[in-house]
C-alpha cells in the first residue's frame, strides 16, 4: 500500500460512512477472522459497518466476538441487499476476482460506491478503487493488522479485534508452519498476544473440538487415500453418500488435504469432495516446495491461489475428475521428482 493509498484511506474513514465488509464465499478462517477483526476497528473509530457473507461459515468459528452480526446473503437476502444499496464505501476482504462471492457478485459489480480489496492472493483483478494486495503476506488477517499499523492506530487494537486477527493468522500458516510465516508474522501474533489474544483456547477451539461423525468421517476420508509414489501425490475422494453418511457439516473437511502431505515423500496432496447441491467437485489442493498449486489449479481447475495452497472445481463426476487429475500428473512428474 502506497502513500496515495494510505491518504485516500485516511480521507475515506475521516468522516461518517456507511460500510459493507465482505468475505469470500465458504469463508475460512483468515475470511471472518480479518473481516470480523476490521469491522470492531471500524465501528470502535464511529463507522457504521456490516458484515455479508455470500453464505455460512463453519461452526467452530462462530465463538469469534462479533460473528453473531453477521449477514448471511442466502439465508438473510432482503436485508443483505439493503445494506449494499445504502453503503458509502465497501471493503472486500481475503478474495481478489468478483467470482469469488457467488450469487452477491452482480450486486458488488452494480455498486457506485468506491470499494477497498485487502488480500495476499496472487493475480487480483482490477475491480476496486484502492487494492491493497500482498502476496507474501502470510494472510488477510496480517494485512489487516498491517493496515491499522499503516494509519497509525495499533494503540486501538482491542482484544476482541486481537483474538479475529490471531484466529486467521494461525489458520492461514497451519500454525505457523508453512512457508508463509516470517518473523514479521511471528512479532504481529506477539503484538496480538500482548493485546489480548487468547492463544491457548483459540487453538483449541479451532482444532481440538471434534464431534464423533466428523472423526468418522475423516476415517473415511484417510480410507479413501491414494498414493501415487510415482508422483509423490497423494489424493483422497469423498462422495455425497459418504458426507451424508457421516452427517457432514461445514467445516467438518477443513484440513483433510493436508493428511496426505505427512507421508514422507509425498510433495503434491489433493482433495475432491462431492457437492451434488452446487453440481461440482471441490477441490483443494496443497503442495510442499516449489511445486504451485496454485498455476496448477488455474490450468486445470478453474481455481487458483498460492503457490502451496489452492482451490478449484469440476463439473465432471466424482470419478471422471479424479480419473482425469491423475491423467493430468505426467506432464508434471519431473517437476513433483526432482
Amino acid at each position: 500500500m502506497n502513500l496515495a493509498d494510505i491518504t485516500q484511506l485516511t480521507a475515506l474513514l475521516s468522516v461518517p460512512q456507511k460500510i459493507v465488509i465482505v468475505p469470500h464465499k465458504n469463508p475460512d478462517g483468515d475470511a471472518i477472522g480479518s473481516t470480523l477483526g476490521l469491522w470492531h476497528f471500524l465501528k470502535n473509530k464511529g463507522q457504521e459497518a456490516t458484515i455479508i457473507s455470500p453464505n455460512d461459515f463453519p461452526k467452530f468459528l462462530k465463538w469469534m466476538p462479533g460473528a453473531a452480526a453477521i449477514l448471511n446473503f442466502e439465508s438473510e437476502n432482503s436485508q443483505s441487499k439493503k445494506a449494499i444499496e445504502e453503503a458509502t464505501l465497501i471493503f472486500t476482504l481475503d478474495f481478489n476476482h468478483l467470482g469469488r462471492i457467488g450469487q452477491m457478485q452482480p450486486f458488488l459489480e452494480a455498486v457506485k460506491v468506491p470499494i477497498i480489496m485487502i488480500d495476499h492472493h496472487q493475480e487480483p483483478s482490477d475491480y476496486a478503487l484502492v487494492t491493497y494486495s500482498d502476496v507474501t503476506m502470510s494472510s488477510t488477517c496480517e494485512m489487516v493488522y498491517n493496515f491499522i499499523d499503516l494509519i497509525g492506530d495499533t494503540s486501538e487494537i482491542t482484544p476482541e479485534i486481537a483474538n479475529c486477527l490471531y484466529t486467521g493468522i494461525m489458520t492461514d500458516t497451519g500454525s505457523f508452519k508453512y512457508a508463509s510465516t516470517t518473523s514479521k508474522t511471528h512479532r504481529i501474533i506477539a503484538e496480538l498476544m500482548d493485546k489480548g489474544a487468547k492463544n491457548t483456547y483459540i487453538h483449541n477451539v479451532i482444532f481440538d473440538t471434534n464431534s464423533p461423525s466428523r472423526l468418522h468421517l475423516l476415517g473415511c476420508a484417510l480410507k479413501n487415500m491414494v498414493i501415487l509414489e510415482g508422483f509423490n501425490t497423494a489424493y483422497i475422494t469423498l462422495s455425497q453418500d459418504e458426507l451424508d453418511t457421516y452427517k457432514f457439516k461445514k467445516g467438518d473437511t477443513e484440513g483433510f488435504v493436508n493428511y496426505g502431505l505427512t507421508l514422507e515423500g509425498i510433495k503434491f496432496a489433493v482433495i475432491f469432495i462431492e457437492n451434488k447441491e452446487e453440481g461440482i467437485i471441490k477441490i483443494s489442493l496443497r503442495s510442499e516446495g516449489d511445486f504451485s498449486v496454485n498455476e496448477f489449479a488455474r490450468a486445470h481447475f478453474e481455481g487458483g491461489g498460492h503457490t502451496n495452497a489452492a482451490g478449484g472445481k469440476s463439473d465432471l463426476s466424482l470419478e471422471e475428475t479424479a480419473k482425469y487429475f491423475v491423467n493430468l500428473l505426467p506432464k508434471y512428474q519431473k517437476e513433483l521428482t526432482k
